[in-house]
């Protein structure tokens, strides 16, 4: 079992949980948010997400993660605007945040 902040994670079952609540995630938003919170405050690069997570090496656009984190961030309870979970760092990646991020 993985928890950060107020979610929790169980690898081995894939599921997940924002407090008591489950959440039910798709396979790659289970797994997008395994690589992510299994780093919890490290920045994972876009590079690594797309080789762990989808399984290439070579990708054109980085859409494909930007629209999973979106519906990620959505179910996760994350505002995409001030995320407090999972936040961007531009030309660097994702990061799982281990506490609390304030508002700027």
């Amino acid at each position: 079992m993985i928890e950060v902040q107020e979610i929790r994670l169980d690898p081995a079952r894939r599921r997940a949980w924002r407090g008591d609540d489950e959440i039910k995630l798709s396979r790659k938003e289970f797994d997008l948010v395994c690589k992510l919170i299994s780093n919890a405050g490290s920045i994972v690069s876009r590079d690594e997400l797309m080789r762990d997570v989808w399984g290439v090496s070579f990708w054109s656009s980085s859409k494909t993660i930007d629209v999973h984190l979106g519906w990620v961030r959505r179910k996760l309870g994350d505002d995409p605007r001030q995320p407090h979970l999972i936040t961007t760092h531009r030309g660097k990646g994702l990061r799982f945040e281990l506490g609390h991020v304030p508002v700027a």
